[in-house]
């Protein structure tokens, strides 16, 4: 089925974390799609670089510096638009591989902060402007970690169930009203930073996530599936899309080539 272009009052697509990976991705993709791209991220050179490009190729993109834990910056940034059509709950990332016995509270509270309080800052100052486009579509990327734990992962998993709850429940809440609240959760898939970060920097450690898998998902694979669940006809909601590579069965069990 063809989708139909975006309406002016929902043209606009606001995409948290855009400076790499997921969020990049599916700027690129919602633009091409015919979305005016707000890229947002603490990393300024990198989104004004991706707006420069996706301008010089005929799309609408602007960037806008923008760190999702801080609710004062964040009600600043709401304050620009009169209707907003989509925003994509893309900010967060995974910190350290820690047992819970040794795990270092510091990481967990940032990695609740940005994946769980960050989606739910942006979220809320955003959501009267995705209702009043009388379109809108909320957007969370999870991860298959909120659905099931592995060794190691507790304070992700902890984050990433929080921020599925909160998709869950604000799909509840709201309903009646012309917003759709969707859920995206990748399993593995492979970027250039989310693994170097996870790990500080290490890259024996980031490589051995990937080690012996043909084809992990990657950046481009999980925007295509955003932008499809965004693009159906309004009165269509894709509550929850988990999409791993097929070599991975679940979060612990990944076929990996000797």
């Amino acid at each position: 089925m063809a989708t139909a272009a975006p309406s002016a009052a929902s043209r606009i697509a606001v995409i948290t974390g855009a400076s790499s990976g997921i969020g990049a991705a599916t700027a690129r993709q919602l633009a091409a799609a015919g979305y005016r791209v707000v890229l947002t991220a603490r990393r300024k050179d990198r989104i004004e670089a991706l707006a420069e490009e996706l301008t010089r190729a005929g799309h609408s993109a602007v960037a806008y510096q923008l760190d999702v834990t801080d609710r004062t910056a964040v009600d600043e940034f709401a304050t620009a638009f009169e209707t907003v059509g989509v925003l994509v709950n893309n900010a967060g990332g995974a910190l350290g591989a820690d047992p819970v016995a040794t795990g270092d509270p510091a990481q967990w509270r940032a990695m609740y902060e940005t994946n769980v309080l960050g989606t739910l800052n942006i979220t809320q100052a955003l959501l009267p402007k995705l209702e009043a486009s009388g379109d809108g579509v909320v957007v969370v990327v999870s991860s298959t970690a909120g659905f099931s734990t592995y060794e190691g992962g507790a304070g992700y998993v902890a984050a990433k169930h929080g921020e599925h709850v909160l998709a869950e429940t604000l799909r509840l809440e709201i309903v009646g009203r012309p917003v759709r609240v969707v859920e995206v959760a990748p399993g593995m898939v492979k970027t250039e930073e989310f693994a170097l970060t996870r790990f500080a920097g290490d890259q024996e450690k980031a490589a051995k996530v990937y080690a012996g898998v043909a084809e992990p998902l990657s950046a481009d694979d999980v925007a295509d599936t955003i932008t499809w669940a965004v693009t159906r006809p309004s009165h269509v909601n894709i509550d929850l899309l988990v999409v791993r590579p097929r070599a991975q069965a679940s979060n612990s069990k990944v076929h990996r080539e000797q």
